[in-house]
């Protein structure tokens, strides 16, 4: 796949390197010989075809994780072995980025410049963070009352299957796959069937950096049947997910029915953004637009529901919708384009029916509602007043760019409002008083709360949810953790001076 930068703009090539599940170290065709197509969301048109997991393929892709984790050398490898795989693979992924960000491009609708410069790095990044970790995974001796010797292991949970989604999916395949490897599993990657390109790159230059045949396996595949087959197989230990709350719940429960494996789960969100009388309103305006166009409001953690206190709203809302009619939507490979397709014509249209939706329950629409163009799934930055707490575009998430703007009165009114959600993903708080930041940043009831910013993530910062917004934590050494198990081991002591 070559890539032509030198007039500014990208030429995007017809042919992608690998479609085949990546199995036991070696690309295959789905043995049903099953495909199915991805899409480019900036036309509509076909990418390629793309070998389909099925069950079948599932089962070839957990025994030979199986048995990479049970005589393999990855869990037996010293950590600094291990890190030193990961590492290596971090140096191919920086020397392949501007490759894997034209895949997450024209696979995910998402802005070139952006990947190139931000997301692929950070992907790398999040390699390092974990390959740091990998020599540093350890128990404790403990004081057992009696006279025994007493101390603990932390050993690798084992067989780990990761479903990622398609809104960030180089971001995503690392947050659950790097420190899965650090801790010593081996695992089976199931990426989202819109977005599989850079996951099959990624495993690819995976098998470049030395990681052992087996402990890594992509298949792409579509939920009702590969993830499904994750979920519940006998032989997975763990399964990792991000996605929906409804498709969540279907993983439990197939856990549960199964061999009752652990599960993580990031769910949905709807996530507030309380703005009060003391901001810089203009930067409290650009800071709102942000929280719902960025990645085209394809993220978990949106600020979809914004909350102005009444003696700033009129100016906020003025200067809001000026920074929205002038935000750029169009080809993600254009460098002045800010907000590239939605991810799919069925997200297209639920998106759009959402809209309606709001028009239909008495809101007020501010600016935007439509699509742009005639090609492609591109839909304006839209921003409805006069919202309800229990209107649908103010109670479900939507995944896109679409805003609720609502105005409060006092602290309680807005902590109150805030948290009548049944998510808890996220918030925002935008003061310059510390009291107030103080006390409705520990009365909100979301896994990560930003004061004065937004969008804030970092291999060492822990995120995850509250309430249906799932639970387990991602990044930070509370993510290692859940991919280890605590084993305590306890021997008598003989004639010993001391206890």
């Amino acid at each position: 796949m070559s890539i032509d930068i030198s007039d500014g703009h990208v030429k995007i090539p017809t042919t992608v390197k690998f479609t085949k599940l990546f199995i036991n170290g070696q690309f295959v065709d789905s043995l049903s010989g099953s495909e199915f197509e991805t899409i480019d969301p900036r036309t509509g048109e076909v990418i390629a075809r793309i070998s389909e997991g099925r069950k079948e393929d599932i089962d070839a892709a957990v025994e030979a994780a199986r048995e990479a984790f049970d005589t393999g050398p990855w869990p037996r490898m010293p950590g600094a072995e291990r890190a030193k795989i990961m590492l290596k693979w971090a140096d191919l992924i920086d020397q392949n980025a501007s490759e894997l960000a034209a895949l997450d491009a024209i696979d995910a609708g998402k802005l070139y410049n952006r990947c190139k410069a931000h997301e692929i790095p950070a992907a790398a990044n999040m390699l390092r963070y974990y390959a740091g970790a990998a020599d540093k995974i350890h128990g404790e001796v403990l004081k057992a009352s009696g006279e025994f010797h007493a101390y603990t292991l932390m050993e690798p949970v084992g067989v780990v299957g990761h479903i990622i989604p398609w809104n960030f999916p180089s971001n995503m395949f690392f947050i659950k796959v790097s420190p899965a490897l650090a801790a010593g599993c081996t695992m089976v990657l199931k990426p989202a069937e819109q977005t599989p390109l850079s996951a099959l790159f990624y495993a690819h230059l995976a098998k470049q950096a030395g990681i052992p045949d087996g402990v890594l396996n992509v298949v792409p595949g579509f939920g009702p049947t590969a993830g499904a087959a994750i979920s519940s197989h006998m032989n997975v230990d763990k399964v990792s997910f991000t996605g929906s709350t409804e498709v969540g719940r279907e993983i439990m429960h197939a856990a549960a029915s199964s061999n009752l494996k652990q599960v993580s789960l990031e769910l949905g969100g709807k996530s507030p953004l309380l703005i009060f009388d003391d901001a810089d309103v203009d930067k409290a305006a650009s800071l709102a637009l942000l929280g719902i166009v960025y990645n085209k409001g394809e993220i978990c953690v949106a600020s979809s529901r914004v909350f102005v206190q009444e003696g700033i709203y009129d100016e906020f809302e003025k200067k809001l919708v000026e920074k929205a009619k002038a935000w750029v939507v169009g080809d993600p490979f254009d460098p002045k384009s800010q907000q590239g397709p939605q991810i799919d014509k069925k997200q297209f249209e639920k998106i759009l029916s959402y809209i309606e939706h709001g028009k239909k329950e008495g809101a007020t629409l501010l600016c935007g509602g439509k699509r742009l163009g005639d090609k492609g799934y591109y839909i304006e930055p839209t921003i409805f007043s006069n919202v309800k707490g229990d209107m649908l575009i103010a109670q479900d998430e939507i995944f896109g760019p679409v805003m609720s703007l609502m105005k409060f009165k006092t602290i309680e009114e807005a902590i109150m409002r805030a948290n009548n959600t049944k998510y808890g993903l996220a918030a925002g708080i935008v003061t310059k008083n510390l009291d107030i930041a103080n006390t409705v940043s520990r009365s909100i009831r979301a896994g990560i709360v930003w004061i004065n910013c937004y969008f804030i993530f970092g291999s060492d910062i822990p995120y995850g949810g509250y309430k249906q917004s799932g639970f387990g934590r991602e990044y930070g050494m509370q993510a290692l953790h859940q991919y280890l198990q605590q084993k305590s081991v306890v021997t008598p002591i003989y004639n010993s001076p001391w206890l």
